[in-house]
């Protein structure tokens, strides 16, 4: 029986050799992205890359999701996630790969596309993984399910790929694991025990009112005002009615209201995002919010009480102790054992937390850092890492290739020997 380590050597002994090929493929990832659902290009590159590897492979799973599938004998079952989705964001970062034409649907409209959230290092990853443990099937027993996502950021892409049957394709895992490209050391890996992922809600408020002319806000009823109203005192909430020892944020990002500045409009509509990590103190908050979207509205005597509608939202990360642990032991085994840090909780969200619940399996979830080692330690030690390295959705986020491919290459085929049978 071999040792995990040395296991682990002869499954990444081919990457010197792969390395061209994921950075090829990351650059043109990286130079076409895609919006949620509509990775139609993105899903073909990885369908025809696991295919060519040896892979069954189910194309379309959930809209636009891959999904590949090894099998190598008796062991566990081990699913490694990739999300395949850009965001509606136009590309600052002035690299030559830069995706500066990249145009998507959104709502309608033609908006820029960018990989402002580095999905592309997460499926040009998870492409090179799965070529080593196909490589390397006399190294390790069970089956690898490969599996890309579509739509992470609209926080549907997991869950649809879930209601389309994806565990009536392939077998319900025994462990998932899932990697996210950061503004940390390139070359260093992160994670934070149990919740470690904000839940998300959002939510849409429509105030109404009686509209008018401008000239005349006494025969009217002004949603605007209310709104504001509103908007002013929610912020309240998170400061005087969550205890200080919570976590939680509420975020107004938008108010909608009217089409001239001479006309009270009929109603007004403010959209807000809530995060939190306890779902007591979630319930609070939305019960707090729909409280005072109605009080404000009394106050003003509108016509009606407002309309409060959860538009979408993500679940609460949660890493599987056991199963963290065992990973890091590999990861640490790989990068060394002060390359994988320990770090608090994220108020971002995610989605693959409804993979992993589907199938009744534990999830590990780390982070994989992007930026150039020295300027990020620069800024890290000066407190400016925060304003100094862009981070994930600026139009400035651009991890370095090396070694954040490699290292990612790495860490997930490692992560998944971790969980499979050692091969006799």
């Amino acid at each position: 029986m071999e040792s995990a380590l040395t296991a682990a050597e002869k499954v990444l002994a081919p990457l010197p050799e792969l390395s061209p090929d994921v950075e090829e493929m990351y650059e043109d990832l990286h130079r076409h992205p895609e919006l949620g659902f509509q990775e139609v290009r993105t899903a073909g590159i990885a369908a025809r890359s696991l295919r060519a590897c040896g892979y069954g492979v189910h194309e379309g799973v959930g809209g636009t999701g891959v999904v590949g599938l090894l099998r190598n004998g008796e062991g566990p079952v081990v699913l490694l996630r990739a999300d395949m989705d850009g965001l509606p964001v136009a590309e600052d970062t002035g690299l030559d790969y830069a995706a500066t034409d990249a145009t998507g649907v959104r709502e309608g409209r033609r908006v820029p596309v960018m990989h402002a959230c580095g999905h592309d290092v997460h499926v040009a990853c998870l492409v090179g993984a799965a070529r080593l443990l196909a490589r390397s099937r006399d190294h390790w027993s069970g089956t690898v399910v490969a599996l890309f996502q579509p739509a992470e950021e609209l926080g549907t892409g997991a869950r649809a790929m879930v209601e389309d049957g994806l565990y009536e394709r392939v077998p319900r895992p025994d462990a998932v694991l899932a990697q996210h490209v950061s503004p940390l050391a390139a070359g260093h890996a992160a994670y934070c025990p149990g919740e470690s992922m904000a839940a998300s809600d959002e939510v849409r408020i429509t105030f109404h009112g009686v509209g008018g002319h401008g000239s005349r806000p006494e025969a009217a009823n002004d949603p605007v005002l209310t709104a504001a109203a509103f908007v002013l005192r929610v912020q309240m909430v998170v400061s005087r009615e969550i205890p200080a020892r919570e976590r939680a944020v509420l975020t107004v990002g938008s108010i909608t209201a009217g089409e001239a500045a001479n006309v009270i409009p009929e109603t007004a509509e403010v959209a807000l995002n809530v995060r939190s990590f306890d779902p007591a103190v979630r319930e609070r908050i939305l019960a707090s919010v729909e409280r005072i979207a109605r009080a404000e509205s009394d106050a003003a005597g509108a016509p009606r009480h407002p309309d409060v509608r959860h538009t979408g939202g993500f679940p609460l990360t949660r890493n599987d102790d056991v199963l963290m642990e065992k990973v890091n032991a590999a990861l640490r085994a790989r990068l060394g054992e002060d390359r994988v840090h320990e770090i608090g909780p994220v108020t971002g969200s995610e989605d693959v937390q409804y993979i992993a619940d589907a199938a009744g399996a534990p999830l590990y979830y780390w982070w994989l850092g992007g930026w150039e080692p020295e300027e990020f330690l620069r800024a890290y030690r000066a407190g400016t890492a925060d304003r100094d390295i862009p981070a994930n959705h600026s139009p400035r986020f651009a991890p370095v290739r090396r070694p954040t491919l490699d290292t990612g290459v790495a860490a997930m085929a490692v992560a998944a020997l971790s969980c499979l049978a050692s091969a006799d």
